[in-house]
Order: structure tokens, then sequence, then C-alpha cells
């Protein structure tokens, strides 16, 4: 589902998506709330490309509504609009990615396929900043947890966005023993999911 209230923007999306195979555009909607009714009505989405600023209901509310109803909802907030409020109440309210519109669009259509498999994505020039602004740049607080190195390591990385082929990649690993040290740290931590493990990271522990 694209959600965008510039006509412009969310038919020439709908267009350049149709060109993937993988993806298709089951519904486009002008605001937060329409996005909404449709869901109510039946409609079966995996993956919902939102907006911020629109009237009505604007893509925070529209997050914060749908996922509170919807929690295994995929929503990635698409916007013109670097905002760090923006970016910490997306994810607060569940979203589970981060893109700017001046995203190239083979970036976007990677960036559907990797949260509709379950990571969390947040574009990398916004990552470094959000993590300073929600925690600060100690990790301190991971030594109240029983978490080796190389789970700290992961943890880092699960909080940058990125796939568990690249985590494995980045740190030498098999991609086998990433999912069983996620399966561990998830553990240790008490959390359901990568995206819990990303905002526990994000926001110090809390």
């Amino acid at each position: 589902m694209l959600v965008d209230d510039d006509d412009l923007v969310r038919n020439s999306l709908a267009m350049i998506l149709q060109t993937d195979p993988v993806i298709k555009v089951v519904s486009t909607c002008q605001n937060g709330d329409i996005a909404f009714k449709e869901l109510q009505k039946g409609l079966v989405v995996d993956v919902i490309m939102m907006d911020i600023r629109m009237p009505i209901c604007d893509g925070v509310e529209a997050t914060r509504r749908i996922m509170e109803l919807y929690p295994k909802m995929k929503i990635i907030i698409l916007t013109t609009f670097d905002d760090d409020e923006y970016l910490l109440n997306g994810l607060k309210y569940g979203a589970k990615g981060y893109l700017l519109k001046n995203t190239n669009p083979d970036k976007i259509m990677e960036s559907i396929k990797v949260v509709n498999s379950g990571s969390v994505l947040i574009q990398g020039d916004v990552s470094p900043r959000l993590v300073k602004m929600l925690k600060g740049d100690s990790d301190s607080f991971l030594d109240s947890y029983d978490l080796s190195s190389s789970e700290r390591d992961i943890i880092k990385l699960i909080s940058q966005g990125i796939t568990n082929k690249e985590i494995a990649d980045k740190l030498f690993l098999s991609e086998g023993t990433v999912k069983n040290k996620i399966t561990q740290i998830l553990n240790k931590l008490d959390l359901r999911d990568r995206t819990q493990i990303a905002i526990f990271y994000l926001k110090g522990g809390q």
C-alpha cells in the first residue's frame, strides 16, 4: 500500500514499483485515515509505504493507529523531511523502516523486500544521528546483560537495519551462526524479534 497526499508522487511510485515482478501495489491512499479504513475493510497488505506530512491524518498518527490494531504490519516511512522528531515517533509507534524520498528507486524496491523479510531498515546516513539522539554515544547499558562481544556487535548492526547475511559478512560468521546468536540475544534480553532488538539498542535499553 502506498500512502501519500501528492498524486504525482503516489502514482509515479506505484508505476516504478510495479516494474518489479515480486512487488504488487494493492492500494494507493491520499492520507493515513483512508489507509486505516482500507485495512479495516479487510484489505490484505504486507508492507505500507507511508508519507509523513499529510492532511486529515499524517503518517505518524496513521502508524500509531495501524500498529495498535495490526501489530504485525510492516510500515516504511517515506518522506522528504529529514526530521529527527519524525524518525523517533515513527519508530516508537512501530514503523519498521525509514527512507527519504530522494532514495534511488532500486533501493526503495530492495528496502521493501528487506522489511517484508522481517528486518528493520533505517537509511544509512540517518542511523548515526538517531542513535546519538536516543541513547548518546555510550554502550555501557549493555554491560548489565550477559552478552558476548559478538552478540553486542550483532545488536549494533541490527540497529542499522542490515540483513543477517550482511551481518555474517561483516563479522566473518556463517548466516546460520548469526541466526543462532540472534535467538540467544532475544532470550537474554527477553525480546520478541529483531525490531525490538533495534529499538532496545537505539533507546539505550529503556
